[in-house]
């Protein structure tokens, strides 16, 4: 069974997206099963001969050359991102709620301020997600060392989200729904 998420809007036409269900009893073995379903429907999707995505010995999931890829899931869903000649891509679905303990601690004074409402149209899941997202498409480079997602720094423009670390920027995309955060970040 297939499942759909429309990427958000704004996102590279030739970005190719898969989703999965996570069947039961929905554990770590059955959301890395359904994570590689989906990248392998994204691959196919984006063209690639090659629909098989292992592990990196840091535990990454290893594209084939010319389709950067990335996958996410929760409990019950799993997403799969991948676009054809891209450096990088991070992806990030969330489900749940973040406490403002936890939003505090992710976010920045600054972004909590201008990025939430009632400044912004995020919300704290949102600005999770994107940080997440984008750590992905940053890390996916190597360049940048070892670091954490909440070290992002994140601001809005008119284009939209901007992700940076270490002067290092990058796109990221979000769509919300009621019960999910989807967003996406791509490194040309």
């Amino acid at each position: 069974m297939a499942v759909e998420l429309e990427l958000p809007a704004g996102v590279a036409p030739e970005t190719a997206v898969a989703c999965r269900p996570v069947p039961w009893p929905h554990g770590p073995a059955e959301q890395f099963t359904a994570g590689r379903r989906a990248a392998a429907a994204a691959l196919a999707a984006a063209g690639s001969a090659e629909r098989t995505v292992p592990r990196e010995p840091g535990g990454r999931p290893r594209f084939p050359s010319g389709f950067a890829g990335s996958i996410s899931h929760t409990d019950h869903l799993a997403v799969a991102v991948v676009v054809p000649g891209a450096a990088a891509v991070g992806v990030d679905i969330e489900n749940a709620t973040v406490s403002p303990r936890a939003a505090a601690f992710v976010l920045r004074e600054r972004e909590r301020r201008l990025l939430l409402p009632s400044a912004g149209p995020y919300t704290p899941r949102d600005l999770f997600a994107a940080k997440e997202a984008a750590f992905k498409a940053l890390n996916g480079m190597g360049a940048l060392g070892e670091f954490v997602f909440w070290r992002i720094e994140l601001s809005s423009s008119d284009a939209g989200l901007t992700a940076s670390y270490r002067g290092e920027p990058v796109p990221v995309w979000v769509r919300s729904e009621a019960d999910l955060s989807f967003a996406v970040s791509i490194r040309r």
